[in-house]
C-alpha cells in the first residue's frame, strides 16, 4: 500500500521523520514497536533516495 505524505519542509523534512523514527526505536530496544519503526524508518529513507536531486537556481542554464 502506497501513501502522500505531504511535509512543508520537503525532503529535509522527512529525513528529520526518519532520524526521528530511529531515535524512537533505540528507546524500546528489541520490541515489536521498535521493529516497525526502524522498518518504517527504512521504507521512507529508500523512498528519499529515489528522489531526484534537487536543481539549485545557480546550477540551470538560462
Amino acid at each position: 500500500m502506497a501513501a502522500l505524505l505531504r511535509l512543508p519542509g520537503g525532503p529535509d523534512d522527512a529525513a528529520e521523520l526518519v532520524e526521528a523514527l530511529l531515535t524512537a526505536a533505540d528507546t524500546r530496544p528489541g520490541t515489536p514497536t521498535s521493529a516497525r519503526w526502524r522498518r518504517l524508518a527504512d521504507e521512507i529513507g529508500d523512498a528519499l533516495d529515489q528522489l531526484p536531486s534537487p536543481i539549485h537556481p545557480q546550477e540551470q542554464t538560462s
